[in-house]
C-alpha cells in the first residue's frame, strides 16, 4: 500500500512538472507574462495533494463506484467554498496555476488510455461512431442553448 502511494506520488510529480511546463510554454506563446513558475509552485502542490487524497479516498472505498475524479472535484469544491476556512488560502494559491495548462497531461493520459484499450474499441466498431456523434452533437447544442439562455438573462444579446 505504502509502495502504491509512493508510485501515485512520483506520478503525480511529474504531471505536476508537466503542468509547469505548459503553463511556461503557454506565456511564452501568448506573449503575455503570466504568472511566474515560482509562484505557481504551491498552487501544483495543493491540487496535486488533492488528487493523492482522492485516489487514497479511491482505494479505502473499493465497492462504491464513484470515480477519483469526481473524488478530487468535491474535495476541491469544498476546500474553496467562502464559508470555509481553507477558502482564502486553497484559492491564493490555486489562482496561480493557469487551467489550460492542466489540459496537456490529462489529454495525453487519455490518449494512452484509449490506446491500451484499442481492441475493445474494434469490437464496439460502427458503434462508437454514432455514439460520439450524438455526444458531440448534444455537447454543442447544450452549450449553445446555456449560453444563449444566460446571455440573454444578462441582457447581452
Amino acid at each position: 500500500m505504502l509502495t502504491r502511494t509512493m508510485n501515485q506520488s512520483k506520478i503525480m510529480l511529474v504531471i505536476g512538472m508537466l503542468i509547469l511546463i505548459g503553463q511556461r510554454i503557454g506565456q511564452l506563446v501568448s506573449g503575455k507574462p503570466g504568472t511566474p513558475i515560482g509562484q505557481a509552485i504551491p498552487g501544483i502542490l495543493a491540487v496535486l495533494f488533492v488528487c493523492v487524497i482522492s485516489l487514497k479516498i479511491k482505494e479505502m472505498l473499493p465497492n462504491l463506484k464513484f470515480p477519483a475524479f469526481a473524488w478530487a472535484t468535491l474535495i476541491a469544491l469544498v476546500l474553496s467554498m467562502p464559508f470555509m476556512p481553507t477558502a482564502k488560502i486553497f484559492l491564493q494559491y490555486t489562482n496561480h496555476v493557469n487551467f489550460l495548462a492542466t489540459t496537456t497531461p490529462i489529454l495525453a493520459f487519455a490518449g494512452i488510455s484509449v490506446g491500451n484499450k484499442i481492441d475493445q474499441l474494434k469490437k464496439i466498431s460502427w458503434k462508437l461512431v454514432i455514439i460520439s456523434i450524438a455526444v458531440f452533437i448534444g455537447t454543442y447544442f447544450g452549450s449553445a442553448l446555456v449560453a444563449q439562455t444566460i446571455l440573454k438573462m444578462q441582457g447581452i444579446i
